[in-house]
């Protein structure tokens, strides 16, 4: 099974098929699509796993960079039945790649994400703040 990884927008029903798909759909808005658009328009770098043989989109990196120092990682989804083939990690070192190695790159993990991200060696920070959302 080969996955080709490239630079892409995707519509929000692709964008909520694969949220769903990959279980990340119980902490975004998926039944506001308006928010869902506007998070697609806003994110300035969107990279995408999709099968070679068939084209299915079967993960996305949804970033917003500056290109020169910072790099955040907004979303990282991959279809729960493509987990544990490295699509994950393609999409974080895709991601890296093309905003080079001046960009830090950073992210909030999801509960059930942190041990993936320990894996893959990605440094915790203790000097991160957040305002949580209203909604």
């Amino acid at each position: 099974m080969q996955f080709e990884y490239r630079r892409e927008t995707v519509t929000v029903s692709q964008f909520v098929d694969l949220l769903e798909k990959s279980g990340l759909a119980l902490r975004r808005p998926i039944q506001d699509l308006p928010r869902l658009q506007r998070m697609l328009d806003n994110a300035n770098l969107i990279v995408t796993a999709r099968l070679v043989e068939t084209g299915q989109l079967v993960g996305i990196a949804r970033s917003i960079t500056d290109w020169s120092f910072a790099t955040y990682l907004a979303d990282l989804a991959v279809d729960a039945a493509f987990k544990g083939r490295g699509v994950g990690k393609r999409l974080i070192e895709e991601t890296r790649d093309l905003t080079g190695e001046e960009s830090m790159l950073l992210l909030l993990a999801a509960p059930d994400a942190v041990g993936f991200y320990q894996k893959l060696g990605m440094p915790v920070s203790d000097r991160a703040f957040l305002y949580s959302r209203a909604r």
